[in-house]
């Protein structure tokens, strides 16, 4: 398994993402984005994007704030602020990720997206802007919009990975995204976690003592066979070397 970082640009803004790859599979794989949380491209994405690549793919975790902004928390809010405020905007941001994803010469074309928590949010607002690509992940993600998917654009097929118990995430949102994909004529799924809060496949969310966010492996194993039968789905999954 080999990694690196990589610097990309959108527009003026100075982007590093993280690079994840089997170089012993010579043939061209699928490519997957990985779109981090809140705290951004920090070691939970990282992690997140080898198991992605160990399973058989070429992973790109990509940068949504810019050099310098991860780890500085008021850096961090603002940004976030700025990006959820402004669909087109993160759109703009998170599609620089896929096409930096794109051009990598083992990627033969075919692209889907997984995001957790903030990076959820993110690959929704992907597929809700029309975005062609062949499936998108949201896990422990927000569910609501200032702008609804429209009849007929959503091209991407959509699995959600929610917590039944996320404070952050209420019934009403769920409820809501349930009928905003049904209008909209979406290829969707929900599966939702009983026992599960806001966070639950970040194994050290207890230590940070976030109010309704905590690990649960139960949740964080059950997502992950559900996510890797939806890859399945979308494209005959590779066979791992491993």
């Amino acid at each position: 398994m080999q990694s690196q970082d990589v610097s990309y640009k959108d527009g003026d803004v100075s982007l590093t993402g993280f690079l994840v790859w089997d170089d012993t599979c010579a043939e061209p794989r699928p490519g997957i984005l990985v779109v981090h949380g809140g705290a951004g491209l920090d070691e939970h994405a990282r992690n997140r994007a080898r198991r992605i690549a160990d399973a058989g793919f070429i992973v790109f975790a990509c940068d949504m704030y810019g050099d310098g902004v991860a780890g500085d928390r008021q850096r961090v809010m603002a940004r976030i602020a700025d990006l959820r405020g402004t669909p087109g905007r993160l759109c703009q941001r998170v599609q620089a990720g896929v096409s930096e994803l794109a051009s990598h010469p083992k990627v033969n074309g075919r692209l889907a997206a997984i995001g957790y928590c903030f990076g959820g949010m993110t690959v929704l607002e992907l597929a809700r802007a029309g975005t062609n690509l062949a499936g998108v992940v949201s896990v422990h993600g927000s569910l609501a919009t200032p702008r609804p998917a429209q009849p007929d654009t959503v091209v991407a097929k959509v699995l959600v990975c929610h917590g039944a118990l996320d404070p952050h995430v209420p019934l009403a949102d769920v409820n809501g995204f349930i009928e905003e994909m049904n209008s909209a004529h979406a290829d969707w799924q929900l599966i939702v976690y009983g026992n599960a809060m806001h966070g639950f496949t970040h194994e050290h969310a207890a230590a940070q003592s976030i109010p309704g966010v905590a690990y649960d492996a139960t949740a964080d194993a059950r997502s992950w066979i559900a996510i890797q039968a939806f890859f399945d789905e979308l494209f005959a999954r590779p066979t791992s070397s491993r």
